[in-house]
């Protein structure tokens, strides 16, 4: 399946149908009052989140969707059929933008939620409407109104309760796959993962969270480099950030820290999120040396920061992790 986070689109809801002219003929009512029906509203254009969907991929195929023209209203009081709106589905957390003024229309987060972006035209009146007791054969009546015309760009940021931040190759796939039923893309080379991914993580008791494989990032990120923001915007939903480096890292306290800058250069509000640093692929340490490597590393990161060690490939302290990420998400989803 091919993710797509950003797409513009044209919409155009449907005009209103005109009210109708007609009176009366009936045998013995040669010249009945008025009886013009009301003309149908125009259809409109909806979003809906559906949140089976993961990407805005349909948009991005059709990219002009005009809904259904109101009917005429007709003799005999009859009002004319309303044009048939259309309800195009959007993953959670997808953000509707103007694309002439750059606003902001809507943020779509919840599954069911939906917004009217083009309203469809209101029918017009028929000239049955405007009978009164000083005009009694009104012969006119009202245009529907015009539909809403505009375009707009949709961009989706990934909903998830914990987002891996790593350097290509720390891990990330591996670790999603291992935890869910998720099947990332996992090998030995940078950027294998260009794409995100979605699993979820059962801790039984009805506990459950949703976790997000971020592809890696390199310095210079946040100007565009390697995968650059293209997918750096998807950690702003996430509650909790998991932040991953490998124990066979050159330098594990400077790639936290670098880590660390390209996300506050980015958006420094994602600095204030509840955090954990996760020591990777801990099956690569020698027995021996284990203890004393991780906590030197622990110390070279920060000795007040949430430091967990761990190993997805060796399922190495991966209860206590989720466990760990449970009591974070509980904090980060108070996050504002």
């Amino acid at each position: 399946m091919i993710f797509v986070d950003y797409v513009t689109i044209a919409v155009r809801s449907g005009k209103g149908g005109a009210g109708s002219v007609s009176f009366r003929r009936e045998k013995y009512t040669p010249r009945g009052g008025p009886d013009g029906g009301d003309g149908g509203r125009g259809g409109s254009v909806i979003f809906q989140v559906r949140s089976q969907l993961y990407t805005l991929m349909d948009l991005r195929y059709n990219r002009h969707h005009f809904a259904e023209n109101g009917h005429n209203g007709s003799s005999s009081h009859k009002q004319g059929k309303q044009g048939v709106d259309i309800i195009l589905g959007v993953p959670p957390g997808t953000i509707i933008n103007d694309s002439d003024s750059g606003d902001t229309l809507r943020e779509l987060l919840n599954s069911g939620d939906e917004y009217v972006v083009a309203k469809g035209g209101r029918g017009g009146k028929g000239n049955s409407f405007f009978k009164s007791a000083t005009r009694q054969t009104p012969r006119f009546s009202q245009p529907g109104e015009d539909g809403e015309e505009r375009n707009v760009t949709l961009e989706l940021k990934l909903l998830a309760d914990v987002g891996l931040v790593g350097f290509p190759n720390a891990g990330k796939s591996t670790l999603v796959s291992t935890l869910s039923a998720a099947t990332p893309k996992v090998a030995d080379y940078p950027f294998t993962t260009l794409v995100p991914s979605l699993g979820v993580v059962s801790l039984g008791e009805y506990r459950s969270f949703v976790i997000a494989d971020i592809p890696g990032i390199i310095e210079g990120a946040h100007e565009g480099k390697g995968l650059g923001i293209q997918f750096l915007k998807h950690i702003e939903r996430n509650a909790v950030l998991l932040i991953m480096i490998p124990v066979d890292s050159h330098d594990v306290g400077s790639e936290y820290r670098t880590l660390l800058s390209e996300l506050e250069k980015y958006n420094p509000r994602l600095l204030t999120k509840p955090r954990i640093i996760g020591l990777s692929k801990t099956d690569l340490l020698p027995p021996d040396i284990r203890d004393e490597f991780l906590e030197d590393a622990r110390q070279s990161i920060d000795p007040e920061e949430s430091v967990v060690s761990f190993s997805a490939a060796a399922h190495l302290e991966l209860d206590s992790l989720k466990e760990h990420m449970w009591r974070e998400i509980q904090k980060g989803r108070s996050f504002d």
